[in-house]
């Protein structure tokens, strides 16, 4: 596909019939979402250190932290469904998609799994015997341990919202195919995702785990329509800039408001990443919006998915060192937060140098 977007103007509007073809104002890459995925990552890794925190002015933001992993599944769900939107009709869908996949998940995954296992009285506060049983390896298989009720290790606990995206896209890919010719279909199946995760969030069933696939598909399935509207509905790059703050200041005061405390919190965060996923596509080149293309932000975001799992793990690996800071106080604690992420930071940017962006050379066969 030309990069430089459709043959049709940018105010006219398109089929949703019509091949998936990016708007001529829209690039293929876009490095102000580098940026989006390092707050992502470092509001993660700053809520894990929250209870460090306390007293400090870093406390109320570090406990809102979680909402990270909403940020990462509205950005996955507008990347992974563009691109299947645009590779749909391409020899060989499948097998590049899953395998791109694969190589881009796998490794660190296994690599975690390995180190955690090699040490599990340390990094899983369990014998190996028992964390070793065979429902418990399949499910680190097949994706699904945030199906489970039993709680996830520590080290493995940023595993559960991988689960949801594996889980997602080995069902996205193939209604993709099947309905990607029918746009509105797949936007109302979408919808249906959007009611469907704070209804059962509200009725909150005794079999729903709190890291359940189905209560937890708000920003993916919100990320995935914005793919769908940006590559069908042909409109200004000013008209989408307008919408990205009228959806950021939608969720925003809902999230403030309303829907604070409530079920409908995770819908109201999917809104307000949505909008500012939105500013940063259709107002990319702006001044303002620097500081996701280049920087510390973006630097953490080339390395977002290493740190984001492996993490916990470091944090664990320095818990006898930190546990001396203690003694020391808020001054300790400050101390141990700033450990935490340096060497947290160290180690995901050996790994990215060192491993992952070694193996994802093998995805330009795919």
């Amino acid at each position: 596909m030309n990069t430089s977007g459709a043959s049709n103007p940018a105010g006219a509007s398109a089929s949703a019939d019509s091949p998936a073809t990016r708007p001529t104002w829209l690039p293929r890459y876009l490095p102000e979402l580098q940026g989006l995925r390092g707050i992502a990552v470092l509001a993660v890794v700053l809520y894990h250190c929250h209870p460090l925190l306390v007293g400090t002015p870093l406390y109320a933001a570090s406990l809102w932290g979680w909402s990270g992993v909403n940020l990462f599944f509205v950005l996955s769900g507008f990347l992974i469904t563009s691109i299947l939107l645009e590779a749909r009709g391409r020899p060989h869908y499948f097998r590049n998609f899953y395998a791109r996949r694969a190589l881009r998940i796998w490794p660190v995954y296994l690599l975690l799994l390995a180190l955690c296992y090699s040490v599990p009285l340390w990094f899983l506060g369990d014998t190996l015997a028992h964390q070793a049983h065979w429902r418990t390896l399949a499910a680190y298989a097949l994706f699904v341990q945030n199906l489970q009720h039993t709680p996830l290790p520590g080290t493995l606990g940023p595993t559960w919202s991988l689960a949801i995206e594996e889980q997602y896209y080995l069902l996205w890919a193939p209604l993709v195919w099947l309905l990607g010719a029918r746009r509105l279909v797949l936007s109302l199946v979408l919808c249906g995702l959007l009611i469907l995760s704070p209804t059962l969030r509200t009725l909150h069933p005794h079999w729903l785990t709190s890291t359940h696939t189905l209560i937890h598909l708000d920003g993916i399935a919100l990320g995935s329509l914005l793919a769908i509207a940006l590559l069908t509905l042909r409109r200004s790059r000013q008209t989408w800039l307008a919408l990205g703050f009228l959806f950021a200041g939608c969720g925003w005061l809902a999230t403030a408001t309303v829907a604070a405390g409530t079920a409908f919190l995770d819908s109201a965060l999917a809104f307000l990443f949505c909008g500012l996923l939105l500013i940063a596509i259709a107002g990319g080149g702006a001044r303002l919006l620097a500081p996701l293309r280049r920087g510390p932000l973006a630097f953490y975001g080339t390395i977002s998915y290493g740190l984001y799992m492996i993490h916990i793990l470091v944090f664990v690996y320095f818990g006898s060192f930190s546990s001396r800071l203690t003694l020391m106080g808020t001054t300790g604690q400050l101390l141990i937060t700033l450990l935490r992420l340096l060497a947290s930071t160290l180690a995901a940017t050996l790994l990215w140098y060192g491993f992952e962006s070694q193996i994802l050379k093998l995805k330009a066969r795919f």
